[in-house]
């Protein structure tokens, strides 16, 4: 039987207790720290589905599932630690953090170990190029995220636009790739800027957008909290009512707590739930279970990763590293609750929908979801 695992913020860790035919997932995740608003609600989602496929008697009705938690604190070299450490426990499948950067060392070393690794929501497309095979990513990518974004910012009819990265972090170069599709689609970037992950100023880079003339038709960041915030308050405090577009960073509590100055936003992520859709059922599940209605998308994406996993276990008749890692190789259509699912063929980057979601009176607005033309899509760029 699998003891359940709590694993909530603040915990620092937690272990479940195997049995030698269970499928042991090891979750080497940021419980605590800068990370932990991605993981902390991707682990809830994860344990929702273990718990339900569990009591139905196991994957397949008979194997079980048991999570493993080791906090990594939301610190690179914590992470690798715990990874390691789980791998040497004898986890059959390593969870990495909501992002890339830690989730490279922790996946090398799986790789190493022949141990298929999935980051809990990290979209970087990099990721699986860096790490190698046995890397598989569980969140649109920014590449395909950047597609959706770009077409739909073409579509309403924007010809120029304005970007704003970091050098500090893979998932903040998204605005590149939206760059490249939104020139390839006719329209132009003409100004762009960087900033400091965790600055609280950003006076710089409005008083450069505010003094452009003619000013750019669209904003696009993939900066997240606190970043997001800090800039979105200083901008419209400044009186810069241009239309912004952000990215799965600000689908969260906090962006939706902003009030007035959130009101317009567009964001793409990973799903909507739409009367009739699987995440409105898992919605209601979540909120059975945990008493309160997701907060983000990132509970439905844990759930996903263990629809996967259950899926893979099934193909492969096995718990077996190999056979689990040929397994996802070759999944194809699973069905999670944001989207369907497909590795076959993809190089770990998975194929599935992207949502565009409005802020609209402190409230989601759905403006669209589809998958990108493959053609419009950039490569990735280490």
């Amino acid at each position: 039987m699998m003891i359940a695992v709590a694993g909530f913020l603040g915990l620092a860790a937690t272990i479940g207790v195997a049995n030698a035919d269970d499928l042991v997932i090891g979750g080497a995740i940021g419980l605590t720290g800068s990370f932990a608003y991605g993981d902390v609600p991707a682990q809830k989602g994860m344990q929702l589905a273990i718990d339900e496929i569990n009591a139905a008697g196991g994957i397949g009705g008979k194997t079980k599932i048991t999570l493993k938690l080791k906090d990594s604190r939301s610190d690179p070299s914590q992470t690798a630690i715990a990874a390691q450490e789980l791998i040497d426990d004898g986890v059959n499948v390593l969870v990495t953090p909501c992002d890339a950067d830690p989730s490279i060392g922790a996946g090398q070393t799986a790789q190493q170990a022949g141990v298929t690794a999935f980051s809990t929501c990290a979209s970087s497309p990099n990721l699986p190029l860096a790490v190698g095979d046995h890397m598989f990513m569980n969140f649109p990518a920014d590449n395909v995220q950047a597609t959706v974004s770009a077409k739909y910012a073409i579509d309403t009819g924007y010809k120029t636009a304005y970007i704003l990265i970091s050098p500090d972090s893979a998932y903040t170069q998204l605005p590149n790739y939206f760059k490249t599709v939104f020139e390839k689609l006719g329209g132009k970037v003409i100004a762009e800027d960087n900033f400091s992950m965790g600055q609280q100023d950003f006076g710089a880079q409005v008083t450069k957008i505010k003094s452009l003339n003619p000013a750019p038709d669209v904003i696009m960041t993939a900066a997240y909290e606190p970043d997001f915030p800090a800039f979105i308050k200083q901008l419209r405090a400044a009186g810069v009512m241009i239309p912004v577009i952000g990215s799965d960073g600000i689908d969260s509590p906090t962006t939706f707590a902003l009030g007035d100055v959130a009101e317009g936003v567009v964001f793409s992520t990973a799903g909507y739930a739409a009367p009739g859709s699987p995440l409105e059922a898992f919605n209601k599940k979540y909120k059975e279970k945990y008493g309160s209605d997701p907060d983000t998308i990132y509970a439905a994406i844990g759930y996903d990763l263990i629809k996967v996993l259950e899926a893979a276990e099934l193909k492969a008749g096995s718990t077996d590293r190999a056979a689990i890692w040929k397994a996802v190789s070759e999944l194809e259509n699973v069905q999670g609750a944001t989207s369907t699912i497909t590795y076959k063929g993809t190089a770990g980057i998975p194929i599935r929908q992207v949502a565009l979601i409005k802020i609209a009176k402190g409230q989601r607005e759905f403006v669209r979801q589809e998958a990108p033309d493959p053609a419009l899509i950039p490569p990735a760029k280490l």
